[in-house]
């Protein structure tokens, strides 16, 4: 089956109604076979105290674009995604514009997927580089 990169950012943008991605506004913007893209705004509503981008919510934003991203290498109606870890390393701060994040995988087995997540501002400069570890299970 082919891949429907309109309908699974449909798919991605629909289920995070109502979720920590709606409230922090990302928003998944591009697909392929092996990676995930989605923006989130930098403003004060994910600053930390002194004006900065808050880490946690490059976090946020990095496992939100990895676990979704795990969809793509699975059959939804058979198996459910859970991150069982995630790590950061910011490299660089950030007071405003807009942040992107690209899930690209690393390892996809048949239990584990690996993805790399890097978080770059408008100017494709690297922010934060994360790994994301999912866990991949049967759907009860």
């Amino acid at each position: 089956m082919e891949f429907d990169k309109q309908y699974f950012l449909e798919m991605c943008n629909k289920i995070s109604e109502k979720t920590l991605m709606r409230t922090l506004d990302i928003v998944y913007t591009d697909a392929g076979p092996d990676f995930l893209t989605a923006t989130m705004p930098v403003n004060s509503r994910v600053h930390q105290p002194m004006g900065l981008l808050h880490g946690g919510a490059m976090v946020a934003l990095a496992e939100s674009v990895g676990s979704a991203a795990s969809l793509i290498l699975v059959n939804p109606d058979k198996q459910e995604v859970r991150g069982i870890e995630i790590s950061a390393n910011h490299v660089r701060s950030i007071r405003e514009g807009v942040v992107t994040g690209t899930a690209r995988i690393v390892h996809q087995g048949k239990s584990v997927h690996l993805w790399e997540i890097r978080i770059t501002d408008e100017k494709n400069r690297l922010i934060s580089l994360c790994k994301l570890t999912n866990m991949i299970l049967p759907k009860r």
